[in-house]
C-alpha cells in the first residue's frame, strides 16, 4: 500500500526535457512519491512498454521487505526496507547506474500492528541535494529523520507514539527548504513543517482525528495566487494550507466519507482526490479550490463512483484523468468535467499508483505484473511484465530508466546503453 516535493510541477517538467540520458543532470526528476509534485508524469523516450528479463540494467536484492519507491538524486537512488522478525529497519543508498550499494543505515523497529496488505517501509523518502529525509515508525515512535547522501544521520525529530488500524505509511515532501508530513492517525493528528537542515519546527497545525489517512500532499499555483500545501483526509477533507505559516486558507471538509489513502492531483484546475474501503463504497470527487479571501469557497464540481479507485491515485494528462481502480479497471475521465470516455479492464489487483512515461501508463499490480496501457482516448492493452514477485509500490522514472520495486527487490530497465569503447 502505498501511500507518499521541491519543485512544482512547471517547474520540474521543464528541468526533465532534454535530459533523460544523463543522471547528474536530471537530478530533480523523481525526489518524492510519484515525481514532481506527484504528478506521476515523466517525459522519458527511452523506457519501453515491453521488456524481458534480459531487458534489465540490473536486479537486485533488498535487505528485507517494503512498499515504499525509491527516490533519486542524480546518480543516487534511496530507498527503504524492514525486517519485522528481526526488528530492523535499512536505509539504503545505491547507485543508479549498476545498483551498487553505497551504503547501507540500520535502525532497530519494534512490530506495529497494521494491515496484513501493509509493510513497515511503506512510507518513500524524499531527497534533496544535501539529505534524504525518510520516516520510520512503532507504536511509540513516529520518527522523521535526515540522512547526508553518505548516510550519515543529520537529525532526527520523533513525533510521539503513532495509533493506526492499518499501520504506517504517509510520505513526507519538501517545499522551500522545509520537510512537510501529515500526520493524521486515529491519535493526536496534526500537519508538520520542519527546516529541512536543522529539523527544527517551522510550524505544526493541529488536525482532527478520525481515521488515519496516507495521503501525501502536493502544491496547488494558481494563477495570481500564492501556493497552497493540499491535503487529503477524511476529517478534514481537501485542505489548502499556507506554506510558511500552515494556517488553513481554504478547505471542503465534505469531500470524503470514507478514509483517503491516495494522493491530491491537479487536473485542469480542479483537486483530484478519492477515498473508499475494503468493503467498497470507493468514489473520486473534484474541488473547484476556493479563494484566501473566503470570497469564493471551494465547491464539488463531480464525482465518479462507477469503479473509482481506493488506494491507487489517479494521474492526468492534459485534459485526460485516467483511473487505475485497485480491481484493475482502468478509466479515461475528460478532468474538467468528469465525462467518463471509457472504462475497460487490464486485469489484476492494484495497491501500487499508475505513472504516466510518454503517453504510456503503466501500474504494477500486486502479484508483480507491470501492465501497460496507451494514455489514449482509447483503450489499448501495451503490455504485461512480469517481475515474478509481489508489489504494492509505484515506479519512478529518473536518468531515461524506470525503476520498480517488488517486495524484496529492486530493478532497473530502459535507457540507452553506452557507446562501446572503440579498440586501438
Amino acid at each position: 500500500m502505498t501511500l507518499v516535493l521541491r519543485f512544482i510541477l512547471p517547474t520540474c517538467l521543464t528541468l526533465t526535457l532534454g535530459c533523460h540520458l544523463t543522471l547528474p543532470v536530471c537530478a530533480q526528476e523523481w525526489t518524492r512519491f510519484r515525481g514532481p509534485n506527484g504528478s506521476g508524469l515523466s517525459d522519458a523516450k527511452t523506457v519501453p512498454a515491453q521488456w524481458k528479463e534480459s531487458d534489465f540494467n540490473w536486479k537486485i536484492a533488498l535487505p528485507g521487505t517494503g512498499h515504499g519507491s525509491p527516490v533519486l538524486w542524480g546518480d543516487r537512488i534511496f530507498t527503504t526496507a524492514a525486517e519485522e522478525q528481526r526488528g530492523k529497519f535499512t536505509v539504503l543508498g545505491l547507485r543508479a547506474t549498476d545498483g551498487g550499494v553505497l551504503w547501507k543505515r540500520e535502525f532497530p523497529l519494534l512490530p506495529l500492528a497494521g494491515h496484513r496488505f501493509n509493510s513497515l517501509a511503506t512510507s518513500t523518502p524524499t531527497v534533496d541535494d544535501a539529505r534524504v529525509y525518510v520516516c520510520r515508525t512503532e507504536a511509540a515512535h513516529h520518527v522523521l529523520m535526515a540522512l547526508d547522501h553518505e548516510g550519515k544521520t543529520v537529525w532526527e525529530r520523533d513525533l510521539g507514539p503513532f495509533a493506526a488500524q492499518h499501520g504506517s505509511g504517509t510520505s513526507p515532501i519538501l517545499h522551500d527548504g522545509m520537510v512537510i508530513l501529515a500526520n493524521e492517525q486515529d491519535g493526536e493528528s496534526f500537519l508538520l513543517a520542519v527546516d529541512a537542515a536543522t529539523g527544527k519546527t517551522r510550524w505544526q497545525t493541529p488536525r482532527q482525528s478520525k481515521v488515519a489517512a496516507y495521503s501525501t500532499p502536493c502544491v496547488l499555483q494558481a494563477a495570481g495566487a500564492s501556493p497552497v500545501l493540499l491535503f487529503n483526509s477524511q476529517a478534514h477533507g481537501i485542505s489548502a494550507i499556507a506554506p510558511d505559516t500552515g494556517k488553513v486558507v481554504w478547505e471542503f471538509p465534505p469531500a470524503f466519507d470514507k478514509r483517503s489513502v491516495s494522493s491530491p492531483v491537479i487536473a485542469n484546475g480542479l483537486v483530484i482526490g478519492s477515498c473508499g474501503s475494503g468493503g467498497g463504497g470507493n468514489y473520486v470527487v473534484a474541488v473547484r479550490p476556493g479563494d484566501a479571501s473566503g470570497s469564493k469557497p471551494p465547491e464539488r464540481a463531480y464525482e465518479i463512483r462507477r469503479s473509482a479507485p481506493y488506494v491507487p491515485t489517479s494521474v492526468c494528462v492534459g485534459d485526460r484523468l485516467f483511473l487505475w481502480s485497485d480491481a484493475g479497471i482502468v478509466s479515461c475521465v475528460v478532468a474538467s468535467t468528469g465525462e467518463v470516455k471509457w472504462q475497460e479492464r487490464a486485469g489484476g489487483d492494484f495497491f501500487g499508483s499508475p505513472i504516466c512515461v510518454d503517453g504510456r501508463l503503466f501500474c504494477v499490480s500486486t502479484a508483480g505484473e507491470v501492465v501497460v496501457v496507451k494514455a489514449g482516448e482509447n483503450f489499448e492493452l501495451l503490455a504485461k511484465n512480469p517481475l515474478g514477485e509481489l508489489s504494492h509500490s509505484t515506479p519512478a522514472v529518473a536518468g531515461g530508466r524506470m525503476f520498480l520495486r517488488t517486495s524484496g527487490h529492486l530493478f532497473s530497465v530502459g535507457g540507452r546503453k553506452p557507446a562501446a569503447t572503440p579498440r586501438l
